[in-house]
């Protein structure tokens, strides 16, 4: 394909992992925040061309893994609504919730619908006026803005029958949370360069400096990950500890300013519940004041009572880098993509997904 075959060729790559192979010395464990990144990474085989001693785990990059239980549930409850039309990526119906799931709604008659923009849902809201449409607004930085943008927009055109119901998270404090963790073994991490498009990476100094770890701002092809993975094993070897930028072709040290500017209008930062992890201080955003009647939460008055997810999903460990999809005992017998018991096999960014479609003949033979 154009524009991406440079970045997959084997003869690069082998190069690159033949220098990986020379400045390795020691054992290493690095973190893909990514689930594209995973998803790469498993796809491609990537593991395969690095030392034994260099080890890559995988992290909470999958906003459809990390969604809340208790979010899932409100949805469900919303959807179910007779006066609602419930609007969401295809990739959030299949995320289980305590009893059932948004695709379990639908069939049950429920008026669920895919879209693939935000901007999709507010038509749909201009065309329906006598009906309530709701968006299911999930994400890190890299959809919030087009999320702030569209209720920016309801609100200037006065359409009071859309809403957001919100379920947003900021990468940062979620790579802190794993550096802070007494059983972390992550000595360096590639950070996701799509979100650091829109944010920059001036936030991972602090972090880069305070827990003297390594954080490499990475792309998505197989070349982008190998190079990000050597500059990060550069300065493990040296014993350094800052944030540099592989992916300069798509990533400025300030990302995308307007965008920042729309995200502020529109969101304050709050905690966030990070389902597999637990809650992480100021990881999340919840809409202004000024926005709070485009609010799906507030709107329908929801007061979910919070479940434990006792599907036996290890989700938690997984994406805390602890874990493996194949350590799992549910993994390709109790839990498959077409009855999945945690997020992770549902989405296509999601480590168990990707292991399932790629990687179960190696897992075969692991054990």
């Amino acid at each position: 394909m154009k524009y991406l075959h440079e970045y997959r060729q084997r003869d690069s790559i082998e190069k690159i992992a033949a220098e990986i192979a020379r400045i390795t010395t020691g054992p290493w464990t690095i973190m893909e925040v990514c689930g594209g990144q995973t998803h790469a990474i498993v796809r491609y085989g990537l593991q395969q061309f690095l030392p034994k001693q260099v080890e890559l785990v995988h992290g909470p990059g999958c906003p459809v893994c990390v969604t809340p239980l208790e979010i899932i549930d409100k949805a469900i409850a919303i959807a179910s609504r007779p006066e609602v039309i419930f609007c969401s990526f295809g990739d959030m119906l299949r995320v289980p919730g305590s009893e059932w799931d948004l695709l379990a709604v639908k069939a049950g008659g429920g008026d669920i619908r895919t879209v693939y923009s935000p901007l999709h849902a507010l038509q749909v809201a201009e065309r329906n006026p006598d009906r309530e449409v709701v968006f299911f607004a999930i994400g890190f930085e890299t959809t919030a803005p087009a999320n702030a943008m569209t209720v920016f927009q309801a609100r200037q055109k006065g359409l009071h029958n859309f809403s957001l119901l919100v379920s947003h998270f900021l990468v940062p404090p979620a790579i802190e949370s794993i550096c802070s963790a007494a059983d972390s073994r992550v000595q360096g991490f590639l950070a996701a360069g799509h979100v650091c498009a829109i944010m920059g990476y001036e936030q991972y100094l602090p972090l880069a400096r305070k827990y003297r770890i390594p954080i490499v701002v990475t792309g998505f092809e197989p070349l982008d990950i190998l190079e990000g993975v050597m500059m990060c094993l550069r300065q493990l070897e040296r014993g350094d500890s800052r944030v540099q930028n592989q992916y300069v072709r798509a990533v400025a040290r300030r990302g995308n300013t307007t965008a920042q500017e729309m995200l502020e209008q529109v969101f304050d930062v709050a905690a966030q519940e990070w389902r597999g992890v637990g809650p992480i201080p100021a990881s999340g955003l919840r809409l202004r004041p000024g926005f709070a009647a485009f609010d799906a939460e507030n709107k329908f008055n929801l007061n979910t009572i919070p479940r434990v997810d006792s599907s036996g999903c290890i989700s938690g460990q997984i994406m805390r880098g602890q874990k493996k999809p194949c350590d799992c005992p549910h993994f390709g017998r109790r839990c498959r993509p077409e009855q999945p018991l945690g997020a992770p096999m549902v989405s296509s960014e999601g480590a168990c997904a990707a292991y399932y479609r790629y990687h179960r003949q190696v897992v075969a033979d692991e054990h």
